[in-house]
């Protein structure tokens, strides 16, 4: 329809409406109309508002550009329905940048929506499309926003906000920009489903009759040391005092000095491991849902006396950290793990082959790094002329993941040739294939008490194994995206899975069942760890942040920030009162998520939480950490391959 035959359409709808022939009326209906088709009112609108949104005072600042993200997807995603995909990108090209720290994992992702059909065959866009965001924003902030909407008569943005925004404004101040992790979240039919999911009844306590239980009724929870440190306190101090007598005065001095120290360091340790037996103690008991396997009574008597040994951690007490770094990798690196002793050392790599080092073997071999020297036919050779590592070959692709059983004697191995490998380290042999996965297997994990296991893949599933029967015996379906991690919950009765789609999951491992969802994460979760007791959930994510969760409530208990990259690996040190916390950032951080430092919502929004638990960063030089494993003596152990600093 062209100028004149549009004018001639609105002076006949007003003369029939009883209107005079008057031009100045139709030109505004015309502008309207025009609008409504015109492309450019989304850059023209999204642009102002933007550099509006920047000049703002810095106090407002970060609250008003929260709602820049939604407002530039749903910019975008409007184009593309309406057929303008040239517009579109060059819309999404022009303003990606200013998000692509955040959420660049979407915007890969909508990158690929080009065409109106897109939008709804692709699930992401159709979530999205289908979702609302939920934004905190101060009183004030949301009175400066609404009024410049109206005044400069930003009705495009304004419908926008209305049909894809909820604000949830409070009174006060505002909050700091990096403080509250729940300041932008989606909500929807999935937040819903979320919701309904979490009502849900879990057993999240320990097992009965579990070693720690008898353990703690016998009071082996003292330590050998502890038995018999009041025989010999007295004795030290008979010898002291004979001692003391033909000391000089200085040395008496810094003796008398280092008693005291050591004093306050013995009742420190008595305060923990009380805090500790009273959580063991309080800590409900299920019992299993799995059939579980028979313990040997070697294995048995190994664990009761690691137990016995355990060295309590606190604030105070840091763990020795022994870190084992792989050398002349070339990049081939993909996977590390560590028995649970620390005797073996794991490692998948892109040739699709699995080593294995026995630390006893490389101490007498003087050698002290883990070496892939590729120059040698593929074979690291010690001084007595013998390669120091074992290789096991079988995968027919990159291997993502190998993990030892409880007692070290298997190794667990996942591949992109969509298979799971069981190996010997006794024979070292394979013993199973598994199969049953359609895509890329990222990761595998053996139960805490062996003989079934977890894995999660390309395939958004998760299943269950045991090791004696080739296909699962349970499939989880649920998650939008890759399953990148997993983990099992202490007792054996639930799974725990990490997504790209930025959730978490715990199953109930008898029923397949979703039992809870957490949201919360703004990038793809890449690693998970339980706490002993079986309360608590850790997750990291690609941005470097870390969640503690309450599993009985599905909420998030406060967010550890601190890495500046991926969170590869996290691991509970025996008592639950230290998490270790691994990152492509070259760190191990170490973090106090005791009990008795947990903090209240209102106490997190006075201070800042992340200094209070943040005990000890330990930086390497630069070896990214991929693994990290505490021994049940709570010796924290750390693998990494180095690689070259860019220059």
């Amino acid at each position: 329809m062209d100028s004149e035959q549009l004018d001639e359409f609105v002076m006949g709808y007003l003369k029939k409406k009883g209107f005079n022939n008057d031009p100045d009326l139709t030109k505004p209906i015309r502008s309207f109309s025009q609008s409504e088709n015109d492309p450019s009112r989304y850059r023209e609108g999204y642009s102002k508002l933007r550099s509006w949104g920047y000049n703002s005072l810095d106090l407002y600042k970060h609250e008003l550009l929260r709602v820049m993200y939604p407002l530039f997807i749903h910019c975008y995603m409007d184009l593309v329905g309406k057929g303008h995909s040239q517009v579109a990108r060059a819309f999404f090209n022009s303003f990606r940048k200013d998000h692509e720290v955040v959420h660049l994992r979407d915007l890969q992702k909508l990158e690929g929506v080009l065409a109106p059909s897109h939008l709804q065959e692709m699930e992401f866009a159709r979530s999205l499309r289908q979702s609302k965001v939920n934004i905190k924003i101060c009183q004030y902030s949301y009175d400066l926003l609404i009024q410049y909407l109206h005044r400069t008569e930003s009705t495009l943005m304004l419908g926008i906000i209305n049909e894809h925004i909820n604000f949830q404004v409070y009174s006060g101040q505002p909050n700091s920009a990096s403080e509250d992790i729940e300041a932008v979240t989606i909500v929807g039919s999935f937040q819903e489903t979320a919701d309904h999911v979490n009502q849900k009844e879990i057993q999240w306590g320990l097992l009965e009759d579990s070693l720690e239980d008898s353990l703690e009724k016998t009071g082996g929870l003292l330590s050998d040391s502890e038995k018999g440190q009041g025989q010999g306190e007295s004795k030290a101090g008979a010898m002291n005092d004979s001692k003391k007598r033909s000391t000089e005065i200085g040395k008496q001095g810094s003796s008398i000095k280092k008693l005291k120290k050591d004093k306050a360091g013995n009742a420190t340790a008595k305060v923990a491991r009380q805090e500790t037996s009273t959580a063991l103690s309080t800590t409900p008991r299920v019992k299993p849902e799995l059939a579980m396997p028979v313990m040997s009574t070697e294995v048995e008597e190994s664990i009761l006396e690691d137990l016995r040994n355990r060295v309590q951690l606190s604030s105070v007490a840091m763990p020795s950290v022994s870190f084992y770094t792989f050398v002349n990798t070339h990049n081939g690196l993909n996977s590390s793990s560590i028995s649970h002793d620390g005797s073996l050392v794991a490692g998948g790599f892109s040739d699709s082959s699995i080593k294995v080092w026995d630390m006893a073997k490389i101490g007498q071999a003087g050698s002290g790094a883990l070496q892939d020297e590729n120059d040698t036919n593929n074979q690291t050779v010690g001084l007595n002329g013998r390669r120091n590592y074992t290789l096991l070959l079988g995968h027919s692709g990159p291997v993502y993941s190998a993990t030892f059983s409880p007692p070290g004697d298997y190794v667990l191995s996942s591949s992109a040739d969509t298979t799971i490998r069981l190996w010997s380290t006794k024979l070292n042999a394979n013993l199973v294939c598994y199969k049953g996965h359609n895509h890329t297997v990222w990761d595998a994990q053996f139960s805490p008490f062996g003989h079934y296991f977890a894995s999660c893949s390309h395939d958004r599933t998760a299943r269950i194994w045991s090791m004696d029967r080739i296909h699962p015996l349970r499939m989880m379906a649920g998650h939008l995206s890759d399953v990148d991690c997993v983990q099992w919950h202490p007792n054996c009765n639930y799974i725990a899975t990490g997504s790209s789609d930025k959730t978490v999951r715990l199953w109930d491992v008898q029923t397949g069942e979703c039992v809870r969802i957490f949201i919360g994460h703004r990038s793809m979760v890449l690693s998970l760890a339980m706490s002993p007791d079986g309360r608590y959930m850790a997750s990291g994510d690609e941005d470097g942040t870390i969640m503690m969760w309450d599993l009985s409530t599905a909420r998030c208990i406060t967010p550890l920030m601190g890495h500046n990259s991926c969170v590869w690996t996290l691991s509970y040190s025996g008592e639950g009162s230290v998490l270790a916390s691994g990152s492509a950032d070259c760190t191990v951080k170490l973090w106090d998520v005791s009990p008795s430092t947990k903090l209240t919502k209102a106490e997190e929004k006075n201070g800042n939480s992340n200094r209070l638990r943040s005990l000890r960063t330990f930086p390497t030089k630069s070896t990214p950490v991929h693994a990290l494993r505490f021994s049940r003596r709570n010796l924290l152990f750390a693998a990494g391959a180095i690689s070259k600093p860019s220059s």
